[in-house]
């Protein structure tokens, strides 16, 4: 009897391990330096980042070609996607435009600003050319003036490898080359 128990007990243990899954790897998007731009408001408020519906998942999404997802089933983004990439782009700006005060607007800082950044990302994936593209939709309403000035990104960055941290490092140069893009916007 208590030999059997001892099988029993050993198997069911055995089946909890095989079922097991591995931790997930979490990732994510580093801030990097860019371009100083002179001239810009004081005062910049960075919206909430619109995301595309397949994009916004906790897992990073490898691929959308061929009419299919490809996602990565154990590799996670640390934070919501959306407000990620809108920390990044906050924090970025703030490097880049060294006379302005940058705030998001989830933040607790709460502020008229002179300007106003809204991002929509429509992709950020590899393509078939193992290339990551990231397709952005940008505008700047500035309180001064009435019409806001809008501008659609299309930036392509190599990945090195067809790991995740090659297809993330690909990301965040790309982000940083969209707040390139966005600073420069920024001169009135």
């Amino acid at each position: 009897m208590r030999l059997l128990r001892l099988l029993a007990g050993t198997a069911v243990l055995a089946a909890l391990v095989a079922c097991s899954s591995p931790n997930p790897a979490v990732y994510t998007i580093a801030v990097q330096d860019g371009p100083t731009v002179l001239g810009t408001p004081k005062i910049i408020e960075m919206r909430d980042v619109g995301l595309a519906g397949y994009l916004d998942r906790p897992n990073i999404v490898r691929s959308s070609e061929g009419y299919r997802l490809a996602i990565l089933a154990n590799d996670t983004w640390g934070e919501p996607l959306g407000g990620m990439i809108g920390r990044v782009l906050t924090v970025e700006l703030a490097q880049r435009l060294p006379n302005s005060n940058v705030y998001s607007d989830r933040s607790a800082i709460s502020m008229s600003a002179d300007a106003i950044v809204e991002v929509n990302i429509q992709r950020m994936d590899v393509n078939a050319d193992g290339d990551l593209l990231l397709l952005a939709q940008a505008a700047i309403k500035f309180t001064k003036k009435p019409q806001p000035v809008a501008r659609t990104f299309n930036i392509r960055k190599p990945v090195a490898d067809l790991t995740t941290a090659s297809e993330v490092a690909a990301i965040s140069a790309a982000v940083a080359e969209l707040a390139d893009g966005l600073a420069v916007m920024l001169r009135p």
